[in-house]
């Protein structure tokens, strides 16, 4: 099981040499894992312990507050996916103007070579670090042989179907801008995930025969506008007894992403229509969501039952896209 460490005193005295590398790895997708698959194959090899250390809140959140990132996943969905690279260890680093000064030497110095007793540190070709960010791969090797540990340098991994666009953290935002969320998974290497507190809605949904969960998404980048095949997984009921008996079991889900202009809104939501899950209260569960292909945009259609209508055929067009799978 991966630890999950929260600063250098939580690392154990008991570790023994380890394999490092970092980022911010936001997504996690193909090309991180690609760094973090070499990386836990080394430590394995040597018989020391893999560790990735990453950084909360991301770094342009504190160097431009006015403008941060719109992060692709919440840090719980970042550590859950880098430890299912088969790390032995996240080691969560909070980012701070403080923490930023440090200049190349200093932090390798304080966190990697007397903080985690790096053996080795494998790094992709375009890592930098830093105050700045003046210290790059060559910088790394250098302080590598001053200080006492291997290099690693791993170039990215390009896409299967001929195109030399590397896999990165950009092209998945691209991609989910753009609502091709099959597209952003085949980066990512999984669903795209939203998580979100179940809150009440109008319940306009129920009224017309397909009642929503209306999420407040708290993690992750939200796409663009339009309904969309998912899955819904409770991870948290809070307060509900009908999602404590659905906890961790992905339910079929047509989702809606955008301002229903028909019954009047104006403000945008996003909302999970269970499939063929009826009868339930879920107000207070959190849970993640899954965005796996694309249906249609948002239209403003000419009243409700033209509305219902087109919902009907949503649900049908979900069922079949998800029973794919």
């Amino acid at each position: 099981m991966t630890e999950v460490w929260r600063s250098l005193e939580d690392v154990p005295v008991r570790h023994g040499p380890t394999v490092v590398t970092l980022g911010n790895f936001d997504g996690v997708h193909r090309g991180h894992q690609a760094v973090l698959e070499t990386l836990v194959a080394d430590a394995r090899a040597a018989g020391h312990t893999s560790v990735a250390v990453t950084f909360d809140p991301h770094p342009r959140a504190v160097h431009r507050p006015e403008s941060p990132p719109t992060l692709i996943t919440g840090i719980e969905d970042r550590i859950e996916r880098l430890a299912a690279t088969g790390l032995d260890a996240v080691l969560v680093v909070h980012y701070t103007l403080e923490f930023a000064h440090q200049s190349p030497e200093e932090f390798v110095r304080t966190w990697f070579v007397d903080g985690l007793r790096a053996a080795t540190v494998v790094i992709g070709h375009d890592t930098t670090f830093g105050w700045g960010n003046v210290g790059n791969a060559a910088t790394m090797q250098e302080l590598g042989r001053a200080l006492g540990f291997d290099v690693e340098i791993v170039e990215w991994a390009g896409v299967a179907n001929g195109s030399e666009r590397r896999w990165s953290s950009t092209w998945v935002r691209e991609l989910i801008e753009a609502g091709d969320v099959a597209g952003a998974a085949r980066v990512l290497g999984r669903p795209h995930r939203l998580r979100g507190e179940v809150v009440s809605g109008d319940a306009l949904g129920r009224e017309i025969g397909f009642p929503t969960a209306n999420l407040d998404v708290y993690a992750g980048m939200i796409p663009a506008h339009g309904v969309y095949a998912g899955t819904f997984t409770i991870v948290d009921p809070g307060p509900s007894a009908d999602a404590a008996t659905l906890v961790g079991e992905p339910l079929d889900a047509a989702v809606s992403v955008g301002v229903n202009s028909t019954v009047g809104a104006t403000t945008v939501s996003v909302e999970a229509h269970l499939i063929d899950v009826t009868g339930v209260d879920l107000y207070g569960a959190r849970g993640a969501l899954d965005f796996i292909e694309r249906r249609r945009d948002m239209v403003t259609f000419d009243g409700i039952e033209a509305l219902k209508e087109a919902l009907a055929e949503d649900v049908v067009w979900c069922r079949e896209v998800l029973r794919a799978r």
